[in-house]
């Protein structure tokens, strides 16, 4: 009984199927980091960068429904 548990707890040790589980969660995590560190950089602060894109794109659908006065 003894011998057959620590056969059976060496066959899990060198069992290695999970292992590629985790490989692909630690490269989706650091892909997740980098992505976010990114779009922070090119974010900028509310005048600049991609914040001020959106906000002018933002503006301009916004005042396209109104007529201006001549």
């Amino acid at each position: 009984m003894l011998i057959e548990f620590i056969e059976q707890l060496r066959a899990f040790i060198k069992d290695e199927r999970g292992a590629s589980a985790v490989e692909y969660g630690l490269i989706v995590g650091l892909i997740a980091v980098a992505l976010i560190a990114v779009l922070l950089l090119v974010a900028g602060d509310q005048s600049s960068g991609l914040y001020g894109l959106f906000q002018a794109v933002a503006d301009q659908v916004t005042g396209a429904g109104t007529p201006s006065t001549p």
